[in-house]
């Protein structure tokens, strides 16, 4: 069994941060689970290009609000209890609105190593 606490992950190598979020990696590749497991902040006022090429992810909205905007095609509102699954390698923007910052429990697939961020493509690389 694998019992850790957000607190202690914030405190250790877990933690990544970049310029528009935060994400603790508190299941990782390491853990032989299949998947890794985040708790990300995506800062309020950002926006932020993603593309995972490489992986599948379902982000769960906790706390704060933004949207979501697909490349060519719509763009969706999130709250909290909003469930969105990239289940199509779907390029995105992510903008949190201003005000507050959006809190987002996430799932990947494969899972991530740890320390990965996004490139000038906004992919995570495959490892």
């Amino acid at each position: 069994m694998i019992v850790r606490t957000l607190k202690e992950c914030i405190q250790s190598e877990r933690r990544v941060v970049s310029e528009n979020w935060e994400s603790v990696r508190m299941l990782l590749k390491d853990d032989n689970m299949g998947f890794s497991f985040h708790i990300t902040t995506i800062y309020q006022d950002t926006e932020t290009h993603i593309h995972y090429k490489n992986h599948l992810e379902s982000v769960y909205c906790v706390s704060g609000s933004g949207e979501i905007e697909v490349v060519g095609g719509k763009t969706y509102p999130i709250e909290p209890g909003t469930l969105y699954i990239l289940d199509q390698h779907d390029e995105h923007y992510l903008r949190a609105y201003p005000g507050q910052n959006m809190v987002m429990a996430c799932v990947f697939n494969p899972p991530l190593n740890g320390q990965e961020v996004h490139d000038a493509s906004g992919v995570y690389p495959l490892s």
